[in-house]
């Protein structure tokens, strides 16, 4: 055989191997292919998998408006967390998309999404009552008021709305982590209302307004006695009464100062009061004497600090409270006592006890212990002088009423019909809405020459 013809033999010998390896690796592959179908048909079935681990779309929704919110794209955030609540209302994410709303328009700040936020707040928990992030949605509204409250010599409103969401939380969530923040952030509203009201009772305290002062004060003192400035607004109580006669009624504030606020510079003096009166010393009271030096305590800012706080717009809440409890009354029901002005409101009242307590004692007109009077008006030139129960005496030539009205229609006669008043009949009592800060004065000083 020639040396071609075994060349050509060879590659023949060599195609045939190939092909049959070729064809025992497909059968190979092929017999792989079939045990891992008969395992999976006959053998232990695969896991399937948990909630909130794959790529489930509404995790993915979440996570991806979450994201946006953490980098400050509130709006696009909002988008996709509102998406997955109106295609997803089963998902397990539904609250907690619902509550990253009210975070996004909370942390975006501003009046515009400050108020918003209480509205979304306050949908999560009409929806979800029941779950534990409905405390922290509670909070979140009550600091949303919180920061929008002014400074004490501003408006109010904001403070008085989150001095009413944050005893909201204090009483629906007692046992709650964030009971103690709250509780902080309740004294500190209160503090800013206090010191307001404390603004304008010294304003017209140093003016010897005193009617209008102790009205301010009174209501201070009871509603708010963890105010810093609380012990001063006794003492000017005490003062009031004192300068009026009625050392009684001042011992009653004086005996608060020693025994609520023992630790004040003013209770050596207010025991100096009691002795010259001779009203009894009360002791201090032990919870408010460890109260106080708790306060004591409390690392406050320097004076550096505090006088840069005046550039700020929010209100400078150092001086509050670190301790005690804060008061749970709802202002339209405290039972505030307030002074009158006219023949039936001409009276002050004075706390029937010490503390805390709503009891007043009422001093009207004519009563041996009855400050003197505010005249409704000035007194005129030519008028007859004011009677001692407040009403306007009866004058003998008393001119026609200009404008007499029918009380029956309520429909004014014409002038020239009208009849002279009687002279028994003693005129009614002035208009107070009317008169001017000029006559008040006049008349305050005339009655209280101090």
């Amino acid at each position: 055989m020639s040396r071609g013809s075994l060349r050509r033999q060879f590659r023949r010998d060599k195609g045939s191997e190939l092909q049959q390896g070729t064809k025992q690796g497909r059968t190979i592959i092929l017999l792989a292919l079939g045990a891992t179908l008969l395992a999976g048909c006959f053998g232990k079935k695969a896991a399937a998998p948990v909630a909130g681990t794959s790529a489930e779309p509404d995790k993915v929704l979440f996570d991806k408006a979450s994201a946006d919110i953490k980098h400050g794209r509130y709006s696009v955030g909002r988008i996709d967390m509102q998406t997955l609540i109106n295609s997803y209302p089963d998902s397990e994410y539904l609250a907690k998309a619902k509550l990253a709303i009210g975070d996004s328009y909370f942390h975006e700040g501003g009046t515009a999404g400050l108020k918003q936020s209480i509205v979304e707040y306050k949908d999560f928990i009409t929806f979800f009552p029941f779950l534990d992030e409905s405390a922290y949605a509670q909070l979140q509204i009550a600091m949303a008021h919180f920061q929008q409250m002014e400074k004490p010599d501003r408006d109010h409103a904001e403070a008085v709305q989150a001095e009413a969401e944050f005893q909201t939380f204090l009483e629906k969530y007692p046992s709650s982590p964030l009971f103690p923040q709250a509780e902080q952030h309740l004294r500190e509203v209160q503090e800013v209302l206090a010191e307001g009201n404390f603004r304008v009772a010294n304003f017209y305290y140093m003016r010897a307004a005193y009617r209008a002062a102790g009205a301010r004060l009174i209501e201070l003192t009871n509603r708010y006695p963890l105010y810093s400035q609380a012990d001063q607004a006794n003492w000017e109580l005490g003062q009031i009464f004192e300068k009026t006669e009625h050392n009684d009624i001042a011992g009653k504030y004086y005996s608060r100062i020693v025994k609520d606020y023992p630790l004040s510079s003013l209770a050596g003096d207010a025991k100096n009061k009691l002795v010259k009166f001779g009203i009894p010393v009360p002791p201090a009271d032990p919870t408010a004497v460890a109260r106080m030096q708790k306060e004591q305590t409390v690392d406050r800012p320097g004076f550096i600090k505090r006088s840069m706080n005046g550039l700020r717009t929010s209100p400078d809440v150092a001086s509050a409270a670190h301790s005690g409890d804060p008061t749970m009354t709802p202002a339209s029901e405290s039972g505030d006592e307030t002074i009158g002005f006219g023949p039936q409101q001409n009276a002050i009242v004075a706390p029937a006890s010490i503390g805390n307590s709503a009891t007043v004692q009422t001093i009207t007109p004519g009563s041996p212990n009855a400050l003197p009077a505010t005249p409704a008006t000035a007194p005129a030139a030519d008028a007859a002088p004011a009677a001692t129960d407040g009403t306007a005496a009866a004058s003998t030539d008393a001119a026609p009423a200009a404008a007499p009205t029918d009380s029956a229609s309520g429909t004014t006669t014409d002038s020239s019909s009208a009849q002279p008043a009687a002279a028994t009949t003693p005129a009614a009592p002035a208009d107070t809405s009317q008169e001017s800060t000029s006559k008040k004065k006049s008349g305050l000083r005339k009655l209280i020459p101090f």
